[in-house]
C-alpha cells in the first residue's frame, strides 16, 4: 500500500549548524495551557510514519472502537473497554473521513488521495471492495434504506451519489466548494454537508458558506443553509431529538487591515445554530479575550442535551458548552454574534486542555466519556464528563520518538506562539493548503496591497515569497515577518523556526485530478501546451520572449522566481512588480491575480488583460483560451 509522501526536506533554507543542532537537542511541545517536555528520546531526523488518528466510531453494539488514522493510512480497531489494539486494516492515501452502515455490517472510509472508497466488512475486519470516486473524498455516509451511498468530494466540490451495493455511480449533487463532512440527521432523512471553503462572492465582500441539505430517500437537495459571514465549516452534530443542529465554523475578519489581533482581530470562531429550537440560524462565538478557542472542528452532543464538548485544534482544548443556556442566548441573539467578545460567557461552562490537535469525538452511549483523537499526538484523551477532565489517554500504535517533521507539523498547526493563542498558520492555511481568501496585512500599509492568499502545497525551491517578492526565503517569511506581522511576538527559537521550515518544505502537492494516468496529455490539453509555449501570434508576430506563458512560468513548478509587472496593478497596490506565481494544482485555488480580484482563470485575461502585459492572448478566440486553460490545469 502506498503511503503519502514528502518531498525531499533539503537544508538549503536552513543551515546544517541548525539541523544538527536540532536533532541533538530535547525539545518542549504545547499542550492545552501547559509546557510539556515531548519525548524522552528527544528527536530525530528520520521520516516515522505516525498514526495522527482524525476520526472514530464505536460500534453499535459498543464492543469495538474504530479509529480512521490519516497519516499512516488505517483504521485501527480497538476493544472499547480496554481499548487493546484488535487489528490494524490498511485503506487508501489520506483518508479524512469514514461511516458505519445503518447495520454496522460495512464500515466505508473516504480515502482522499485515492479517489476512492475503502469497504471494509466490519465481522471480518477486511476490506472487502474498494470503489472509484469523485475529487478527494473527505466523507462518506449511507441512507438509512441501504439504498444510496453520499460521498462529499472536496475537490469536485460536489456529493457522488453511489448504489450503496456495487458502488456505481449514480449522478453528483452540487455542494458548498470544498465539500468536505457529511452528518445525518437523527432519523437519517436528511444529510448536512459542509464545505472547508468560502462560496465564491463579488471581490472584497464578505466571504459566505452554506450547508447543503439532501432528502437522502430521493437523493435530492432540498435546502441550502446560508452562512453569511462564514469561511470555512467542518463538523455539524443533532441533539438526540433532533430539534437542534449546531456546526462547527470559522468567520474571518479579512477585509480589514490584520492589526488590532489584541482585540480578536483576525478570526472568530463560532458556532452556527438552526433548527427549531433556534428558528433562523444563529452564529455565537466561542472566544473571549484573552481565551480563544482556535479551530472548532469536532463536535458532540450529550444524549441528555445538557451539553455538548468542541475540540479546537489550534488551542488543543475541548470547550465544554451549557446547551440549555447556549439556547436561551441564541434565541435572544439573532443573526450574526462573532464580534461580541462578551458572549461565550453567556454558555461557555469549561475548558479542558487536550493533547496536540484534537479533531474527531465520539461518546460513549450513556455520555459519561467522551473520546478525542488529537491528530499529531497519536493519542486518545478518555474525559469525564462528570467531572470534565482528562481521565485517561491512550497511546496509538505508532513511532513514539519526536521527529524534526513532527514537531515542525505542530508548530504550524498550534495557535500558542500568537498573541492571546488566537491563530496559527492552520488558521489560513487549511490542512496545510489555502483558504480562498484575500487579506489587508499591515507591513504595506492600512488598504495598500490587498492579497490573495497563496497555497503551499510543494512551496520547497520556489523563493522568493510574498507577492511583492520582499522574503528571500522560507526562514525569513516563517520567522520575523510571521512573528512581527501575525503574531505580535517573537517566540520562536532557532530549533522551532527550524522544524517549522523543514515541515512546509516538505509539503507535497496534492494528486492533479486534471492529468491522465500515464501523464499523456488530452487533444486540447496538447493545443493548449502549444498556446503555452509560442513564439509567434496568430498573425505571425514574434512574441517577445518577456511576454510568453512559459517564460515567467517555467520550470517544474511554473516560475523562474522572478518578479514583473503584467498590468494589473490596482489603485490600492504600492507597486506593479509582482512575484512570479507557481502553477501547481492552479485549477483549484481560485480566485486568481495578486488581490484575488480574476474570479476564474479566463478573467486573467478576458478581464485584467486589455494591453496583453499578461502573455499575448488578446488574439485568441474562446476555445483557444479554453485550451490554454485545460492545460494550466493540469499543472
Amino acid at each position: 500500500m502506498n503511503r503519502r509522501g514528502h518531498n525531499a526536506a533539503g537544508g538549503g533554507a536552513v543551515s546544517a549548524l541548525a539541523v544538527v543542532c536540532a536533532m541533538a537537542l530535547g525539545l518542549c511541545v504545547w499542550s492545552g495551557q501547559t509546557a510539556r517536555a515531548s519525548v524522552a528520546n528527544g528527536r530525530t531526523g528520520e521520516r516515522l510514519e505516525y498514526a495522527s488518528p482524525v476520526e472514530m466510531l464505536f460500534s453499535p453494539d459498543g464492543t469495538r472502537l474504530f479509529v480512521l488514522c490519516q497519516e499512516s493510512a488505517q483504521v485501527q480497531v480497538l476493544d472499547a473497554k480496554s481499548f487493546a489494539p484488535v487489528k490494524t486494516i490498511e485503506v487508501g492515501r489520506v483518508p479524512r473521513g469514514f461511516s458505519l452502515s445503518p447495520k454496522g455490517d460495512r464500515l466505508f472510509v473516504a480515502d482522499s488521495w485515492d479517489d476512492t472508497i475503502s469497504v471494509i466488512d466490519t465481522k471480518t475486519l477486511e476490506v472487502v471492495a474498494t470503489w472509484p470516486v469523485g475529487a478527494e473524498p473527505s466523507s462518506v455516509a449511507e441512507d438509512r434504506a441501504g439504498k444510496h451511498l453520499f460521498v462529499a468530494n472536496r475537490i469536485s466540490n460536489d456529493v457522488a451519489v453511489l448504489d450503496a451495493n456495487t458502488g456505481v455511480e449514480e449522478k453528483r449533487l452540487a455542494a458548498g466548494r470544498g465539500a468536505s463532512y457529511i452528518t445525518a440527521s437523527p432519523d437519517a432523512s436528511r444529510l448536512y454537508v459542509t464545505h472547508v471553503y468560502p462560496n465564491a462572492t463579488a471581490h472584497r465582500t464578505p466571504p459566505a458558506s452554506e450547508i447543503t441539505v439532501i432528502d437522502s430517500a430521493r437523493a435530492v437537495v432540498v435546502d441550502r443553509i446560508a452562512l453569511p459571514y462564514v469561511a470555512h465549516s467542518f463538523h455539524v452534530a443533532f441533539s438526540a431529538d433532533g430539534r437542534l443542529g449546531i456546526a462547527t465554523t470559522m468567520h474571518p475578519k479579512n477585509l480589514v487591515p490584520l492589526a488590532h489581533l489584541e482585540h480578536g482581530g483576525a478570526f472568530a470562531d463560532t458556532l452556527t445554530l438552526f433548527g427549531a429550537d433556534v428558528g433562523k440560524p444563529v452564529e455565537v462565538p466561542l472566544d473571549e479575550l484573552e481565551r480563544y478557542a482556535v479551530r472548532p472542528f469536532g463536535i458532540a452532543i450529550t444524549p441528555d442535551k445538557s451539553r455538548m464538548f468542541i475540540t479546537c485544534g489550534g488551542s488543543e482544548m475541548v470547550t465544554v458548552v451549557d446547551v440549555p443556556r447556549l439556547i436561551r442566548y441564541a434565541r435572544a441573539h439573532p443573526g450574526s454574534n462573532a464580534q461580541d467578545m462578551s458572549a461565550s460567557a453567556n454558555y461557555v461552562a469549561g475548558r479542558i486542555a487536550v493533547g496536540h490537535d484534537p479533531r474527531g469525538e465520539a461518546l460513549t452511549k450513556d455520555g459519561s466519556k467522551l473520546l478525542v483523537a488529537n491528530r499529531l499526538e497519536d493519542t486518545i484523551s478518555v474525559i469525564d464528563t462528570k467531572t470534565d477532565r482528562v481521565a485517561s489517554t491512550i497511546a496509538l500504535a505508532g513511532p513514539k520518538q519526536m521527529s524534526v517533521l513532527r514537531h515542525g507539523e505542530q508548530t504550524f498547526y498550534t495557535a500558542r506562539y500568537s498573541f492571546q493563542g488566537q491563530i496559527g498558520c492552520a488558521n489560513c492555511h487549511i490542512d496545510s493548503t489555502f483558504d480562498g481568501l484575500q487579506w489587508d496585512l499591515e507591513p504595506d500599509g492600512f488598504g495598500r496591497d490587498i492579497v490573495d492568499n497563496r497555497p503551499i502545497e510543494a512551496v520547497k525551491d520556489t523563493e522568493p515569497f510574498k507577492w511583492n517578492g520582499g522574503n528571500p526565503n522560507l526562514p525569513t517569511e516563517c520567522g520575523p515577518r510571521t512573528e512581527k506581522y501575525f503574531w505580535r511576538a517573537e517566540n520562536y527559537d532557532d530549533l522551532t523556526l527550524t522544524d517549522l521550515v523543514v515541515y512546509v518544505r516538505s509539503l507535497p502537492a496534492r494528486p492533479n485530478r486534471w492529468r491522465l494516468p500515464g501523464g499523456e496529455l488530452t487533444a486540447a490539453q496538447e493545443r493548449g501546451r502549444a498556446l503555452f509555449v509560442r513564439e509567434k501570434d496568430k498573425f505571425g508576430n514574434r512574441i517577445p520572449e518577456t511576454n510568453r506563458c512559459v517564460y515567467c512560468h517555467s520550470g517544474e513548478k511554473g516560475t523562474n522566481q522572478k518578479s514583473f509587472d503584467v498590468g494589473t496593478k490596482k489603485t490600492t497596490d504600492n507597486s506593479g512588480l509582482l512575484d512570479t506565481p507557481q502553477l501547481t494544482n492552479i485549477a483549484i485555488t481560485a480566485p486568481y491575480l495578486h488581490d484575488g480580484s480574476a474570479a476564474t482563470l479566463e478573467q486573467i485575461w478576458t478581464v485584467f488583460n486589455p494591453q496583453d502585459k499578461h502573455g499575448r492572448t488578446n488574439d485568441l478566440t474562446k476555445d483557444e483560451l479554453n485550451d490554454l486553460i485545460e492545460y494550466l490545469r493540469t499543472r
